[in-house]
Formats: structure tokens, C-alpha cells, sequence
């Protein structure tokens, strides 16, 4: 099995999405929003204007974009068993709507040669049915043994570090030992985060089934959202990060931020004195 550095650059062909009133509320239930912040969960409470959460764009079109649509389908081979989702971003070029469609363009950026790993990065655009960009995301997965092909060694170094001061603000969220059973609802159903007899808990790889990289991101977009903008996802407008460990089912997670200048803050998530999210970036109105 070899990867091909000449994929860098292959695009998807566009495909479309579309996602309901109920799937933003799922999302939202998804990552415990409760009756505190009504707009996320409801659709029909008097006053109450139906709001999306910033990050849902990391579950809309789940399932879809198969095929030709897939920029991924030229980098080769790997074993699938070896790869881990790396680190996401998204940025929002306006308020993601409760309900609607959009076009999907996928395309590889960049493949780093590690050695003794492989890191594949890429991003997609979403249009709005008008044409006008809704949102834009970049992800990076990172496959064990799949280095060595002679590509470039991509950057190094730590991106976006915290000063070594306390926080300027700090919130926890505990997830319950059935979080990912509810999570996986939003179209990830991979059995890893499910299943006690999946092959990497019997390898001991872990003592049992993970959270979704995906939903621990959510929580931490849910406490940058309250902390940095009041609870308005209208000011919400970028976030990005970097996976540095898993998280299990009823860990509880704690956000920590520091502002790092107008509209712009670094955070990390931890689990206890385990950091499960560094090198992030959150900017906001």
C-alpha cells in the first residue's frame, strides 16, 4: 500500500446537502444544550428565534459526497484501521441557518510525509442556493505507517500557544456515560464509538469506545459560544483545533481561553490534567 503525492490538488465533483429544522435541534441535544439556551433546542417556543449551532457544519452532509465528489479518492492506499482524525477548522462566512441546502466542493490540499506516518489535508467550501459562500472547513488526518513516499515533511512546531498565564475564562461540561450513543446520531456511526467488542478495545487500544473526536470539538465550540459571545452564534465566525488525545464517554471537559487580542482568543480542552484539544484559534464579533 503506497500513497500518491500527485493528489495533492485533485477537487471533488460538487454535491449537495441539505439538513431540517430537526437535525439542528439533534446537534444541539447531541452536545446537552438544555432549556437554559432554548433557541438551540427548540423550534417553537414563544419569543424564542430557532438558532444553529457554529459547528454543525462538521456533521451536515454526512454520508453524502461519495464517488467523484470524494477529493480523497486518488491518495492511495492506506489501511483505514491506522488513521485518525488530526485536527478541524471551520469558518463561517454567514450565520448557518436552521434549516436549508448547500453545494460541497471538496478538494486535497496537502499530504506531509512524516516518515512514519502521513498527514492529508483537506478542505471544503459550502454555497448557499443564492451562490454566496456559507461556510468553509479544513481537516487533516493523520495515517500510522503510510510515511516514507518522499514527500514534504509539512510544518512543525506547536501553532497557536497559550501564554503560560491563567485562563481569562474556564467552563466544564460533563458528558454522561452514554454521550457518543447519543452523538452518533448525527451520522457518524462508527462502531468505535459504540460498539465494547470493536477490535481496537479487544486489541486493548482502549479500555472501551471512544467519544467522537467531532463531539468533544462540539462541546468545546458550545463553551467558547457562551464564554466569548454571549451565546450568539451570529458572532461566532471561525474556530480550529488540533486533536491531542481521546476522550471517553461521561469524561467531564474543560475549556480554558485566553483572549489574544480584538475578536480573537486561544483555547485548549482537557480532560482532568490530560489535554484532549490544543492549538486553538477562536474568532468572534
Amino acid at each position: 500500500m503506497a500513497l500518491n503525492p500527485a493528489a495533492v490538488g485533485t477537487v471533488g465533483e460538487p454535491y449537495q446537502i441539505s439538513w431540517t429544522s430537526k437535525d439542528s435541534l439533534l446537534y444541539a441535544v447531541s452536545l446537552n444544550v438544555g432549556s437554559d439556551q432554548l433557541e438551540y433546542v427548540t423550534e417553537n417556543s414563544t419569543g424564542v428565534v430557532q438558532k444553529a449551532l457554529p459547528t454543525m457544519p462538521v456533521v451536515l452532509g454526512s454520508g453524502q459526497g461519495g464517488g467523484n465528489s470524494n477529493p480523497m479518492r486518488n491518495v492511495g492506499e492506506f489501511d483505514f484501521a491506522k488513521l485518525v482524525h488530526a485536527s478541524q477548522a471551520i469558518t463561517l462566512h454567514q450565520p448557518l441557518p436552521v434549516e436549508g441546502s448547500a453545494t460541497v466542493v471538496g478538494k486535497v490540499v496537502a499530504m506531509y510525509d512524516k516518515v512514519k506516518a502521513a498527514v492529508i489535508v483537506t478542505e471544503a467550501e459550502a454555497t448557499d442556493a443564492s451562490g454566496k459562500p456559507l461556510y468553509s472547513t479544513r481537516s487533516s488526518v493523520f495515517i500510522r505507517d503510510a510515511g516514507g513516499f518522499g514527500g514534504d515533511r509539512g510544518p512543525s512546531g506547536a501553532a497557536n500557544e497559550p501564554p503560560a498565564s491563567a485562563p481569562d475564562h474556564e467552563i466544564t461540561f460533563q458528558t454522561t456515560p452514554d454521550q457518543a450513543l447519543l452523538y452518533r446520531l448525527n451520522g457518524d456511526r462508527n462502531p468505535l464509538h459504540s460498539d465494547p467488542n470493536h477490535p481496537a478495545v479487544k486489541a486493548g487500544l482502549f479500555p472501551k469506545p471512544i467519544l467522537h473526536g467531532l463531539c468533544t470539538y462540539g462541546f468545546t465550540g458550545r463553551a467558547l459560544l457562551n464564554a466569548l459571545c454571549g451565546g450568539d452564534a451570529h458572532r461566532f465566525k471561525h474556530i480550529e483545533g488540533r486533536f491531542a488525545s481521546p476522550v471517553f464517554p461521561g469524561d467531564a471537559l474543560t475549556v480554558k481561553m485566553w483572549n489574544s487580542g480584538a475578536g480573537e482568543a486561544l483555547f485548549e480542552t482537557w480532560v482532568g490534567d490530560r489535554k484532549v484539544i490544543d492549538q486553538g484559534l477562536v474568532r468572534f464579533s
